[in-house]
């Protein structure tokens, strides 16, 4: 349900259909991703962290992984991009498998939740010699054994098989001590990848140890051993003594009575906890014999000389609950705990422990290795969730959101308000996306008042203010952590109808286009704002990330929702032509989206559509983009009194509440212009036909076969007002002009366009081409007669021998969308006058003054205009007379195309 505030609404997504074309083309690549991607994968991180069984999955990996930037702090922000992209494919759609995917997912989640309300459950996996104790990667488990454990003992011998499934430097096996200054423990692998047992009452430079000569192998059982007695420490790996001192001084009784007996956990908080499973673990207060560990190697220790530790002996064979009972005969029950504590608080979801928004209370500056947007990541999963529910109607999806918002009510009411605004000052660390928007959505769909004072708990204050008096603050901001903060600010102010939050979204827009916007739409420079009107010197091949797009394409719909300004719509359509559709490789993919992060307009850049390591926030966005076009081809009046038709793309609109369909047949933009069909019943109400800003060359309309009359303005809306009825026919004509579009800081680095469409030049240069366009400009002032089309490839033509193609197809070609504009001779008509073209300081040249005053009618409308303009320029000294004469005689005499 839209907000009463909205004068204009959305359709639903699946009240338009994509009609075959380009749009129709792209989607299908993406929904074979969504089809084919192994969701468990997504849910491996989530499991994970419940200490669940994650059935063998492998995590996706990138930011979705342990191994990934900042070591995967991330995680869990896929699966909530995935999930929304699964909502609007089943919307958009209605396959089922879109539904069946989003039902296992939403399963899966609340299993994650519950299980992490609760102290974690021993995971039995078959073992060495039965059953054995798994401790998945990511799940933060360690098993805790008595105090009491090691009884004095000065002679020992620690036994345990253990079966690794990742290399990890420094994962304990055991780890016995009081903090890290005194301990013992033993390692599955050290700094070079071998076992290492040390025992130390001087930290880490006091080590007294022992190192194995190879890695322990992975996903196969090994068996540890230590044996402590006087002077002489023996490792043995798989029952041979790999390692032996005999200059040992410290033994077990040494240490005297530790507060900690770990399996799996380290006292230093930045090792890893150990992943893999346990067997059979004893502990014997005597050193065993060599012959006795080689006995181990066969059979548990119950059935070997050695008989079962006297100290401890755990066999992992429970299979139920969360301790271990010790068959040693002193009752010494190990419990399995997680190191960040628990069980998590009530509603919490995340596919890491509570720690990182924790963390993120304290911090004073941004560290991502530390805490990396926790904050963002709950709004993937919530936005993920909410969409899940409106798609399917699934109430566990609402349960879940709703249970994440009163979460982070719980967590952020408390704090003050100076730490709020600390937090969401910070660069990354206090990134949180998109979720004030998702919260008011929570908050209209279970009317909790603690949802929408939640939302408000996000206000970042001094960019609130700065940007509600029209203050620009944005040089040196992290562009895509800031843009979606104003489409939550304006769905607060739908939720409060506080003006300040309307204000300032409006002028932030303003301050991005085109201030700070590259000509495809996007906008950004390794991730960052430069100073306001510095296109030219932004140019990397980091700019215009993906995610930026994205989300300036949601906040321009949304304050057309407000305000029905053109402009916004003439964004949208620059955006979503160029830059979106570009970003998403035209090539099918089950494992990968194939979606660019960054799209650099340096000279010669070739598209990463696999970027950094994969799953990426722009790959996640890309998913739900590439699911969402047909998301604002149609607008409806709040009361019914008029439809708007915003973008030229095959499609059908089924509008109930009208009892109406509009089926809109184009294969635009390779088509110039489009017919729309009225089917259903009939209904009084405009239509109103969208006129783009570069539509110059004219915009006609005819219903059923008559013109409409009426002069449509580039830049605004064409009503035709009548009762529509079934078979009614509406056929809209835009012709395309070429046209170019100047960086606002170098008039002569400028890009290319027709019509809705950014020509890209296609070349392995690395430096900007030079080119000319004037000398066989029409009368209209069209450019277009400056290029030969391809014969057989739509939009592509050739300028001096170089292939230009649309910015939308999704090749790996080099690309120059920016080229240097050359006009050193004025030439009308292909006839060179000989005489230079000549330049005033601020970049204008002869020629771009006499065709801005295109269109001409007439040839001597354009005679005349190169006379008054000659005559300014001779007048002020810019031009020589004889020069003068020349040029006005070339453009006499020259043959125009009209």
């Amino acid at each position: 349900m839209a907000p009463p505030v909205w004068t204009v609404q959305p359709f639903a997504l699946d009240e338009v259909t994509l009609g075959a074309g380009l749009f129709a083309d792209k989607r299908e690549l993406m929904l074979d991703h969504a089809r084919g991607y192994d969701v468990n994968r997504l849910l491996q991180v989530f499991r994970a962290n419940a200490g669940l069984s994650t059935g063998g999955a492998v995590a996706p990996g990138g930011w979705e992984g342990l191994d990934g930037e900042a070591n995967g702090n991330l995680r869990g922000h896929y699966t909530g991009h995935f999930l929304t992209m699964l909502s609007q494919a089943y919307a958009g759609t209605g396959e089922q498998v879109f539904a069946d995917r989003i039902a296992s997912m939403v399963s899966a989640l609340t299993e994650v939740r519950a299980a992490l309300r609760t102290d974690p459950r021993t995971l039995a996996v078959t073992g060495r010699f039965g059953t054995a104790q798994e401790n998945v990667r990511g799940s933060y488990q360690y098993v805790d054994l008595p105090g009491a454990l090691l009884g004095g003992a000065s002679a020992v011998t620690l036994s345990a098989w253990v079966k690794p499934t990742h290399a990890d430097d420094w994962a304990r096996v055991l780890d016995f001590g009081n903090d890290t200054t005194t301990y013992l423990y033993l390692a599955a692998r050290n700094a070079s990848g071998v076992p290492r047992f040390a025992v130390t009452t001087g930290a880490a430079a006091g080590e007294q140890g022992l190192d194995g000569n190879a890695a322990l192998p992975l996903d196969r059982w090994s068996h540890l051993a230590v044996t402590i007695s006087g002077t002489t420490a023996t490792l043995y790996v798989n029952g041979t003594a790999v390692a032996t001192n005999t200059a040992m001084s410290l033994d077990p009784a040494a240490l005297g009575t530790l507060a900690h007996h770990w399996l799996g956990r380290s006292h230093y908080s930045g090792d890893p906890v150990f992943a893999g499973a346990f067997d059979e673990f004893n502990v014997w207060s005597r050193a065993l014999t060599a012959a006795e560990i080689t006995a181990l190697q066969s059979t548990r220790a119950s059935g070997t000389p050695a008989g079962r530790g006297d100290l401890a002996s755990y066999d992992f064979s429970e299979t139920t609950g969360g301790t271990f009972a010790d068959a040693s005969g002193r009752g010494l029950t190990a419990t399995l705990r997680r190191t960040w504590g628990g069980p998590s608080h009530p509603g919490f979801l995340a596919a890491y422990p509570e720690t990182q928004f924790i963390q993120l209370e304290s911090m004073t500056s941004s560290d991502y290795t530390r805490v990396w947007a926790p904050y963002y990541t709950a709004h993937k999963i919530l936005r993920g969730l909410l969409d899940a529910y409106a798609a399917t109607d699934d109430a566990r999806a609402l349960d879940l959101a709703s249970g994440m918002g009163d979460w982070m009510y719980s967590r952020l009411s408390v704090l003050p308000e100076a730490t709020l605004q600390r937090m969401w000052g910070l660069f990354s660390s206090g990134e949180f996306g998109g979720i004030v928007e998702a919260i008011v959505d929570l908050h209209a769909c279970t009317g909790k008042a603690e949802h929408l004072a939640l939302a408000r708990l996000f206000d970042l204050d001094k960019l609130i203010d700065a940007c509600a008096a029209n203050t620009d603050t944005l040089d040196g901001l992290h562009a895509n952590q800031h843009i979606p903060i104003f489409t939550g600010l304006l769905r607060l102010y739908d939720a409060t109808d506080e003006a300040r939050y309307l204000t300032a979204a409006k002028n932030f827009w303003d301050m991005v286009v085109p201030a700070r916007m590259y000509g495809i739409g996007g906008t950004s420079t390794l991730e960052f704002w430069k100073a306001a009107g510095v296109i030219a010197g932004t140019i990397s091949d980091t700019t215009a990330e993906t995610c930026c797009a994205y989300n300036m394409l949601k906040l321009s719909r949304t304050l057309f929702f407000h305000e029905q300004a053109p402009k916004y719509m003439d964004y949208y359509e620059r955006a979503l032509y160029n830059q979106v559709l570009g970003s998403k490789q035209d090539r099918a993919d089950a494992e990968k989206p194939r979606v660019t992060y960054f799209i650099g307009l340096t000279p010669g850049h070739v598209r990463d559509y696999t970027p950094k390591q994969g799953t990426t926030c722009c790959e996640g966005t890309g998913m739900e983009s590439a699911t969402r076009y047909q998301d604002s081809v149609y607008f409806k009046s709040a009361d019914g009194s008029a439809l708007y038709v915003n973008l030229y793309s095959a499609s059908q609109l089924t509008w109930t509440e009208r009892g109406m369909t509009v089926t809109q047949t184009t294969d635009c933009p390779s088509e110039q212009g489009s017919t729309l069909t009225f089917g259903g019943g009939s209904a009084t109400f405009g239509l109103k036909l969208r006129v783009p800003s570069w539509a110059t060359a004219g915009f006609q309309v005819t219903v059923n076969g008559d013109a409409v009359d009426g002069t449509p303005v580039p830049g605004s809306y064409f009503t035709v007002s009548r009762t529509w009825k079934a078979g009614d026919v509406v056929q809209v004509s835009v012709p395309f002009r070429l046209r170019t579009e100047k960086a606002l800081d170098d008039p002569t680095l400028q890009t290319l366009f027709y019509g809705p469409v950014n020509l890209v030049a296609r070349d392995l240069a690395t430096s900007y081409l030079p080119f000319g366009l004037y000398a066989d400009a029409a009368l209209s002032g069209d450019l277009l007669p400056a290029l030969t089309p391809v014969s057989g490839k739509p939009l592509h033509f050739t300028l001096n021998g170089t292939e230009f193609a649309p910015f939308h197809e999704g090749t790996e070609d080099p690309t120059h969308v920016y080229f240097r504009r050359s006009e050193p001779k004025v030439v009308f008509g292909g006839l060179d006058s000989g005489v230079a073209n000549p330049v005033k300081p601020d970049g204008t040249s002869l020629l771009d003054e006499i065709w801005a005053g295109a269109p001409f009618v007439t040839k001597s409308a354009l005679v005349t205009r190169v006379r008054s303009t000659v005559d300014s320029w001779v007048a002020d000294g810019l031009l020589g007379e004889a020069d003068g004469r020349t040029v006005l005689s070339t453009a006499q005499q020259a043959t125009y195309v009209s």
